[in-house]
């Protein structure tokens, strides 16, 4: 009924402004003014709700006052005290740690390779510059790191997580799957371990990946949630279902907001496998929304979209 009538009252104007003196070019200014104002009416009253209304949308991540004042601590001990090299590349390492969790990314690697040349052998710092170089896609110098991490601590479980996906995003899906197959050995019920397995394995041979991971998916309890991403990459969840139930036991918005960093990435993953490029950069900026800046998901959520930005230009390039 709104609609009709304001259908009627713009035809009524446009009939009376014809009997005027306007000129044609105004006149044909005025009825296209006109008929905009008519569709946003329209679609304004439509009673079909807005693909983002059926979405969950997160609160960001402040910055915490006790990073705050671990930065301010930990900077003032190393302007100050007298320490060995060894204690002071542990704090910067430290500094470096506390700038990653709050998205400074500069700041954290120029305290990791701090530490690093204080204290060569530190893996964990090697480690974290990898992570760095990957989300810069320097990634000979990510390799390179990881490996060093690894040299000196052989049985740095996450060192070989991030090295996997340094590979991936590097183009080496087939040496990517051998580094998740050892992350995924160290704890064969974690789903983000399979998850990750998985993607790698779908880039070599997709009906292969998909057969493992209904077996992987067998060792996952039933009650962890994480374990929804794996029944909608195999098609026992509706995208739907699985959107609706992206809150289920959650009990504060910090755990809402880190639910939804690693739900809309492994959408946005989700949705490019199903050749939705639109919904896979929407549901990847969702995730870099959330400001969970110490998660993978988070991490890589960029980087996923500047690899997106890329193909979609050259593909329409001339």
């Amino acid at each position: 009924m709104l609609t009709v009538h304001i259908l009627t009252r713009i035809l009524l104007f446009v009939h009376l402004l014809s009997k005027t003196q306007f000129s044609q070019a105004l006149f044909s200014k005025v009825l296209f003014i006109s008929a905009l104002l008519l569709i946003q009416g329209c679609l304004s009253t439509s009673p079909q709700q807005s693909v983002i209304g059926d979405l969950i949308i997160a609160e960001p991540i402040a910055i915490s006052y006790k990073n705050e004042i671990a930065l301010a601590r930990l900077t003032q001990v190393l302007q100050r005290a007298e320490i060995s090299d060894g204690q002071r590349a542990e704090l910067f390492y430290q500094r470096g740690v506390e700038y990653d969790k709050v998205g400074l990314r500069a700041l954290a690697r120029f305290d990791f390779n701090q530490a690093i040349n204080l204290k060569p052998d530190m893996s964990d710092a090697y480690n974290f510059l990898g992570i760095h170089f990957t989300q810069l896609r320097e990634f000979n110098q990510a390799y390179d790191a990881f490996d060093s991490a690894i040299e000196l601590a052989p049985d740095h479980e996450y060192a070989y997580l991030n090295r996997g996906i340094a590979l991936y995003y590097g183009g080496r899906p087939n040496l990517a799957a051998d580094d998740f197959k050892v992350f995924r050995q160290y704890q064969e019920n974690d789903p983000y371990r399979v998850l990750w397995q998985y993607l790698a394995d779908v880039e070599l041979d997709q009906q292969k990946a998909h057969q493992d991971l209904v077996l992987y998916a067998q060792q996952i309890d039933e009650t962890v949630w994480a374990k929804n991403v794996i029944k909608l990459y195999l098609g026992d969840l509706s995208q739907g279902t699985f959107i609706d139930q992206m809150a289920e036991n959650v009990n504060s918005n910090e755990a809402l907001t880190e639910r939804l960093c690693e739900a809309y990435f492994y959408l946005g993953k989700y949705s490019q496998m199903q050749g939705d490029v639109n919904a896979a950069i929407n549901f990847f900026k969702l995730a870099l929304s959330t400001n969970v800046y110490e998660f993978v998901e988070h991490r890589y959520a960029k980087l996923e979209l500047d690899l997106m930005r890329e193909t979609v230009l050259k593909s329409s390039a001339p």
